[in-house]
Order: structure tokens, then sequence, then C-alpha cells
């Protein structure tokens, strides 16, 4: 018998450690490929949602990243300086503040679909694999989202559709 059978609280036995180390790794793995954009993964994040869909308010963006607002907003000044998008009021509802692309922004959208393929390559995964993955850790998501379906990624909103 292994510590993990007999431990259950060994580490290397917790989904919360396996999950953390990951994601700290495989962010990681990024950074090389993003820094020739001049993006930090979260922001690779945020340009990944408008490249698929824009106009989106920031709220929508937030709902979609799963940001709080006081975590996007720097996100969001720190594109805007960039010239990567533009932040503006809905002309109809002022309290809104709608976010799309600039033409440097959607211009990126080219240099960053060499990314998908790099990754692949650098964490030695197939398409097969990595789809698998995705759709585990989608169901985590799922699985922990707040019990209101709006709460979660993507979902009723029709934000991924």
């Amino acid at each position: 018998m292994t510590a993990a059978e007999l431990d259950p609280l060994a580490l290397e036995s917790q989904v919360c450690f396996a999950l953390a180390v990951a994601s700290r790794r495989v962010i990681a793995e990024y950074r090389p490929l993003l820094e020739p954009l001049g993006l930090t993964h979260p922001q690779y994040l945020v340009m990944l949602a408008l490249w698929q869909r824009q106009p989106l308010s920031v709220r929508d963006l937030g709902r979609l990243l799963s940001l709080e607002p006081a975590t996007l907003s720097p996100l969001l000044k720190r594109l805007e300086a960039l010239a990567y998008v533009r932040r503006q009021r809905r002309p109809q509802d002022e309290r809104t503040l709608d976010v799309t692309l600039t033409e440097s922004g959607q211009a990126l959208r080219e240099r960053a679909l060499a990314i998908p393929p790099a990754m692949m390559r650098r964490l030695a995964m197939s398409v097969d694999e990595l789809q698998q993955l995705h759709a585990q850790l989608t169901d985590v998501i799922a699985r922990t989202a707040d019990a209101d379906p709006s709460s979660r990624p993507g979902q009723a909103s029709g934000l991924l559709d």
C-alpha cells in the first residue's frame, strides 16, 4: 500500500494540488509564446474571448472569463494602452462599457494562431488527449460553479455559442 492509500491527506493524492501545479506549469509554458505578442496569459484569455465574439460588455467578459471587475479592469487598461482593445460606453445604455478590438488587436490574431500548435508540441499531447483533458476540466468547472447556471462560464448567456 502506498502512503497516499494510507493517508487521505497525502499531498500527492490531492486533486487541488495536481490542478494547482499543472495550472502554474502550463501557464509558464505559454509565457515565451506570449511575450513576443506583448501579452500575459490573462491578457491572452481576454483576447481569445474578443477574437471569438465582440463587442463584449465588461460584465459579460468578466462572467465569461470568471474574473472579478477588480481583476479585469487593469487587464483591459493595459490592453488598451497596447492599442489592442477599445473600451467605450454603449450609446443606448451609458452604464454599460463595451470592449472591442482595434485593428491592431484584430491583426494580432494571425500571430496568435501559432500558439495552439506550439503548446501541443510543448506539452507533447495529441489533439485527442487535449480534448479529453479539456472535457474533464470543463466538467470540474461546471460541478464547482454556483447553482445559478448563468454564473457558469459560457453557459446560459450564449457567450460561447
